[in-house]
């Protein structure tokens, strides 16, 4: 099998092309979200309605992606990423012309089916194409592009609306994210290990129930869809303290909060040593407990130790989500592909969910009911943690004694 080799021309330009494929594709994602309070003023919405405009995209994309990495066994793993890329932009273009809210939603529950091309199928092709030696920095650079691109959609999009409509600044976005799809689509090596398989409804229903029968791993499911739920919950609300009194802060000041989102850049690598030195349960209950403490931080007034909050929270989420990801793949025994789309269906859907019910709840109990609603998300993935080492326990034991 001719892998693509570490310090290759084609090994930098395939590392290119996936870090502008991450960069578009979250970058796309994310951008309604300082949007949301503009939106309740704009359209006459509510908090919890506004919010659908990031909540469509992410359960349309938890669902597209269970689709188009089948789709992708049949047809090849460039040209559904490319396609997918290339109709998310035009989309995207297309989204600040939309006549009224309506067609805003329309457009973004399309945007996010768009999108799934990309995530469902991007390390099937790496782990198929790059030498496993050179893997996981592969890996790390097309990460990178995801939590870079999430980042810069956020925080320009905040910045641009305050010195123009949110319209010219989503145009900005579409505009950027046309170009990387081209890079990408010009740079990618078609792929030549893959081999073609014809569509089997029955295996891919087969094995889906034999995840589902997994109690480890139904946990890690649970976990994925409460961690993603409880920081958007965090990110989707924010906006409309700051920019409340007694803070009464700008549009562009609120985006500049997004960039601690950059810390989730360097948990990931903290905790992987704390792993090495503790294991992998002390370390997730470990982030369980900043994402906690970062929450209830947030209650404070005053604006500083709210931040502090925010960065503790944001620590304990991806330190917990990096965690639970890999667990996956190290509990499922078959179709570990399969079984990590399944963790990334929940991990978005948790995001619609905990999206829309913060602002359900906001009306009624300000910022207090969103973070109530964060806390009860983590204390449910603490009790999931607990029932996942009874269940790895119980793996181990069955081990022991099939040896013996």
């Amino acid at each position: 099998m001719g892998f693509i080799q570490k310090g290759t021309a084609v090994y930098r330009k395939t590392n290119f092309s996936f870090f502008a494929a991450g960069f578009n594709t979250f970058a796309i994602l994310y951008c309604m979200q300082p949007l949301l309070p503009h939106f309740t003023e704009e359209f006459h919405v509510t908090p919890a309605q506004a919010s659908l405009a990031l909540s469509l995209s992410t359960i349309s994309l938890a669902i597209g992606m269970l689709i188009f990495g089948s789709l992708s066994e049949a047809w090849g793993r460039k040209p559904v990423m490319v396609i997918s890329m290339i109709a998310a932009s035009v989309i995207c273009i297309l989204t600040p012309f939309s006549p009224d809210f309506h067609w805003l939603l329309i457009l973004r529950t399309i945007e996010g089916i768009s999108l799934a091309g990309l995530p469902s199928i991007a390390m099937a092709y790496l782990g198929e194409e790059i030498e496993p030696k050179s893997l996981g920095s592969a890996m790390g650079l097309y990460i990178c592009g995801n939590a870079v691109g999430a980042t810069f959609g956020r925080v320009i999009v905040g910045l641009l609306t305050e010195f123009m409509s949110w319209q010219w600044a989503i145009l900005i976005v579409g505009i950027i994210s046309f170009i990387a799809s081209v890079i990408f689509w010009r740079n990618l090596p078609q792929s030549k290990n893959f081999i073609s398989s014809p569509l089997k409804l029955s295996t891919l229903t087969s094995s889906l129930f034999h995840h589902l029968k997994d109690p480890g791993l139904l946990c890690l499911f649970g976990l994925g869809f409460l961690l993603l739920g409880s920081n958007v919950a965090l990110f989707n609300y924010i906006g409309y303290v700051l920019i409340a009194p007694p803070f009464s802060l700008n549009q562009s000041a609120v985006s500049w909060i997004f960039l601690l989102l950059i810390i989730g850049m360097f948990s990931s690598a903290i905790s992987g040593r704390l792993i090495g030195k503790f294991g992998r349960r002390q370390t997730l209950i470990f982030g369980l407990f900043l994402l906690c403490f970062g929450a209830f931080l947030t209650i404070n007034g005053h604006l500083i130790v709210k931040l502090i909050g925010l960065g503790f929270s944001v620590y304990g989420f991806f330190s917990c989500h990096s965690i639970a990801s890999s667990w996956v793949g190290k509990r499922a025994a078959i179709n570990k592909a399969q079984a990590s789309s399944l963790y990334l269906f929940l991990y978005y859907t948790g995001s619609s969910v905990g999206g829309t019910v913060g602002g359900v709840l906001w009306p009624y109990f300000g910022w207090e009911g969103v973070v109530g609603l964060v806390l009860c998300f983590v204390l449910g993935a603490f009790l999931l943690t607990y029932f996942l080492i009874k269940a790895e326990q119980k793996a181990v034991h069955k081990s022991h004694e099939a040896h013996i």
